[in-house]
């Protein structure tokens, strides 16, 4: 259905392995253990774990350290709504497949249910014992309504008549009123009462308003800042919604349903409406987590589980506050002594204005030569929004074509696709609408684009569209020149700020060829037969790689110098992870740097020796992937938008780009043995799974911070290249 092009490799010298070769390497895993691979879901839940091991660290500021334990909050909400709900969706229909380690679903069920909650317990202590009282010692506390004065809690009461109880909406549950629908990650009151003239017992469900902010500032605080749960406020409040009634007891607690998107694609119907009802469908997906406080009563829970249908195993009994993603609301705090250091993102050299001009002249620029950035180190702003703005300003652009898989409906670069189209140019948008939890943003403003006069395309028939391009046709002088990008990250100025991401301009021509049949194929039906500069899934990235790797192994074998660097953001797929396992047997050396998900293992004697496995946390999301090569000294190195899992790999659209600037490879591989260097502060993959975090020297003395460094590094680089 969806013809893609073979990579050519032969600009590596890399043809098709030999027959004998081929036996070999059956043969080679033959002799693999079956269980070679780490669980993805535990391994999952080990990263999160790499997450709250930074709220932890009492050396990170005190307001950061809040941001992690939300952050924590937030993506375990996701792995919940998402790869829980899969694994429960398997066993209800049926199609219990194994999962990446030989198990059932419902085994797998029951492992991340134990180390959820483990993990669930971890984090609302390092709140209670850790970070909530480091908050305090620096002057913001999260009080309790019982250690208000009268008059705090006068000023309290009127802020929640006024702004709170409007918006309150209790819910009974009796013979008249059915028990509520509950969405999904709302908190809520559990409240019982008793009916003052009958003296029966009632149910009650609250909603606790999302709008509003979670933690209330206590009036008059001074210089401690002193604020109050918004549940605590409503819940010392509740006479008001119940007037004429005693209130027995209330109890927080909090429902995780199924959120996955599931659409069945075919040929002939529309995509947008049938996400736009996938959307709606959404909303009651089936529970898969019932989150509830420690202290709330068995007639409350029996209550909730029987109408919910909820069972033991996917019950959470958490201390409060729950939902302690409401922490990200203490950013708003103006306490900058208790964040990190403030970083600026510097404006590439090549990008800099010259002279007396104000802007500098993008396309001038990728000219001179190929221009790598690495965001958010230098500028997404004047390096990406530039290039897009002044194609869309530039008389001499014909078209600009790009894809876009998440960004926001008032973002310069949608805002720069209408203009280019309201000036003439044919302009082409491949929006990737079912990027998860980004769809319905997506579906508003691609209707933005089409009603600009865009070509939009809305991806292809089963796979996602996730690759990073863009590309700008300009005339000069009676010839078409292609201007390229691409990169490792979305085109998306706010996630700019906190991703590390690179991305490459060129004017190279092959490239703007493999740009152009690769837009052609995404949007009407063309069929090539070869990329040179790309390598492209779903049909042949896995492929290019593999060879890559084999490639490595027959040099090793041979007494060649070989080695592999790859940084991805999860290593999964595991025809790569047996292609490195061969690889480390024969001698290659085998460095990985992964942020999330890491199936491969490091502990498997005579397999895994040559493998080591880092990992890295920080300010910064660490989202850029770079796959190097040592090819005998004459290194092939590629960046791009896939990670090695099997959606990435099989069921999307994904492109890397080989860098050939020797100044742009020594960047990137220098920047990946900063990395890897012990002197850096990261996590080392171990027997078993285990990650430990390594953030000191023997003497106690902190390891360098790859985020902090490289910061420094590129204004250092910056400096010297402008004095050049």
């Amino acid at each position: 259905m969806y013809p893609m092009i073979d990579p050519a490799l032969a600009d590596a010298g890399l043809g098709d392995a030999e027959d004998d070769d081929f036996d070999a390497i059956e043969s080679h895993d033959a002799l693999l253990p079956d269980h070679r691979y780490h669980d993805r879901e535990l391994s999952w839940l080990a990263f999160n774990q790499r997450v709250l091991e930074l709220a932890e660290d009492p050396s990170l500021p005190e307001l950061e350290r809040a941001n992690f334990l939300a952050i924590f909050a937030s993506n375990l909400d996701e792995f919940f709504m998402v790869r829980v709900a899969g694994l429960k969706r398997r066993i209800v229909t049926g199609l219990a497949v194994p999962t990446n380690i030989g198990r059932s679903p419902a085994d797998a069920l029951a492992d991340i249910a134990r180390e959820a909650h483990a993990l669930q317990l971890r984090h609302a202590d390092a709140w209670k014992s850790l970070v909530r009282p480091a908050l305090a010692e620096s002057g913001i506390e999260i009080t309790e309504w019982s250690e208000l004065t009268d008059e705090e809690r006068s000023k309290l009461s009127d802020y929640f008549g006024a702004q709170v109880f409007p918006v309150l909406m209790p819910l009974a549950v009796d013979p008249a009123h059915p028990f509520p629908y509950i969405s999904g990650l709302s908190l809520n009151l559990a409240i019982r009462i008793r009916n003052a003239r009958t003296g029966r017992q009632e149910f009650a469900r609250l909603k606790v308003p999302p709008m509003l902010p979670r933690f209330v500032e206590v009036p008059g605080s001074g210089e401690i800042k002193r604020f109050l749960t918004l549940e605590e406020l409503i819940a010392n409040h509740l006479g008001d919604l119940f007037p004429g009634m005693e209130v027995l007891d209330h109890h927080a607690f909090r429902l995780t349903r199924n959120e996955d998107v599931e659409i069945e694609e075919d040929e002939s119907e529309n995509l947008i409406q049938a996400l736009e009802a996938e959307l709606l469908r959404r909303r009651f997906g089936p529970p898969i987590r019932l989150e509830i406080t420690d202290d709330m009563d068995e007639v409350t829970m029996d209550l909730l589980v029987r109408e919910l249908e909820i069972t033991d195993q996917e019950i959470y009994r958490l201390p409060g506050p729950l939902d302690l993603r409401g922490l990200f609301d203490l950013s708003r705090i103006d306490r900058p002594d208790l964040r990190y250091p403030p970083h600026l993102p510097t404006t590439a050299v090549a990008f800099q204005p010259t002279g007396s001009n104000t802007r500098a002249d993008i396309f001038k620029a990728i000219r001179k030569s190929d221009v790598l950035v690495h965001h958010p180190y230098e500028s997404f702003t004047t390096s990406v929004v530039s290039f897009l703005e002044q194609a869309a300003r530039d008389p001499h652009v014909l078209a600009i074509k790009q894809t876009l898989y998440r960004t926001s409906g008032d973002s310069p670069i949608v805002e720069a696709l209408i203009n280019a189209a309201e000036a003439g140019k044919q302009v082409l948008a491949l929006v990737e609408v079912k990027a998860r939890f980004d769809e319905a943003n997506n579906i508003v403003w691609a209707r933005k684009l089409e009603k600009a006069g865009v070509h939009v395309v809305y991806g292809l028939v089963g796979l996602k569209t996730h690759c990073k391009l863009a590309l700008v046709i300009r005339e000069e002088d009676g010839v078409l020149r292609h201007y390229s990008h691409i990169g490792t990250g979305n085109y998306n100025p706010k996630t700019s700020r906190i991703y590390e991401d690179f991305g490459l301009f060129t004017t190279d021509a092959q490239v703007g060829k493999d740009l152009t049949r690769l837009f052609n194929e995404l949007s009407g039906y063309a069929i090539e037969k070869k990329f040179k500069r790309l390598l492209v899934a779903p049909l042949h990235l896995r492929k290019g790689l593999v060879r890559q790797i084999d490639h490595e192994r027959r040099n090793a074998e041979n007494g060649k110098p070989a080695s592999i660097r790859i940084k991805v953001n999860s290593m999964v797929d595991e025809e790569v992870i047996d292609a490195l396992y061969r690889a480390s047997a024969a001698g290659v050396k085998v460095d990985v740097w992964v942020r999330g998900i890491c199936s491969l293992r490091t502990d498997l004697e005579g397999i895994s020796d040559n493998i080591t496995v880092r990992s890295i946390l920080g300010r910064y999301l660490e989202h850029s992937r770079i796959f190097a090569f040592h090819n005998d000294g004459d290194a092939q190195v590629y960046i791009g938008s896939a990670d090695m899992m099997h959606r990435n790999l099989d069921r999307r659209v994904e492109a890397l780009v080989r860098v050939t600037d020797p100044g742009h490879m020594k960047d990137l591989l220098d920047f990946f043995d900063l990395a890897m260097d012990p002197g850096t502060t990261s996590w080392h993959l171990g027997a078993d799974g285990v990650w430990t975090r390594h953030a000191t020297d023997a003497a106690g003395k902190p390891l360098v911070d790859l985020q902090d460094k490289t910061m420094g590094l590129v204004q250092r680089r910056r400096r010297a290249r402008a004095v050049r």
